[in-house]
């Protein structure tokens, strides 16, 4: 086979192969003002206020939707942008926040729409590693955390 010709089948033939080797993303994100993003904030809202004290307002870090499931990953503040001060909050006072053992104010959440209403069925708040890319949690919520389950 003439050297050009082996070239362009290499190339096709790895062209190929490689396209199944990344997942096609399966999910978005819901747009700013939206009544799905609301929904998703508003489902969280009550946890994180629970252990940080209220009022809570959230940064968006990523926040992605497919079907019934959505992912979040947030950073929580006061409103106005103010920080959260973790040994004056609620979660600390009682014991179940340590914030020596904690990545700050970022909170990670999974949710599952039961049939008008968002849940945030699992959170974690300042957690120091990929919780969520646990096999259970990555076969069941998979279509919005593909990329982090391994």
């Amino acid at each position: 086979m003439p050297r050009h010709l082996t070239c362009c089948a290499v190339l096709v033939l790895g062209c190929g192969l490689g396209a199944g080797a990344v997942p096609a993303q399966e999910w978005s994100e819901p747009a700013r003002g939206s009544a799905t993003r609301s929904a998703l904030m508003d489902a969280l809202r009550p946890h994180a206020e629970w252990e940080l004290g209220a009022p809570v307002e959230f940064v968006v870090g990523e926040l992605r939707v497919a079907g019934d499931l959505a992912f979040a990953a947030l950073a929580a503040q006061r409103a106005g942008g103010a920080a959260i001060d973790l040994r004056d909050t609620p979660g600390f006072l009682r014991g179940t926040l340590d914030p020596g053992m904690m990545d700050g104010t970022n909170i990670q959440a999974l949710y599952r729409k039961s049939g008008a209403t968002w849940v945030a069925v699992h959170h974690a708040i300042g957690a120091t590693d990929v919780w969520f890319a646990w096999d259970p949690l990555c076969e069941e919520y998979g279509p919005v955390i593909s990329d982090y389950c391994f």
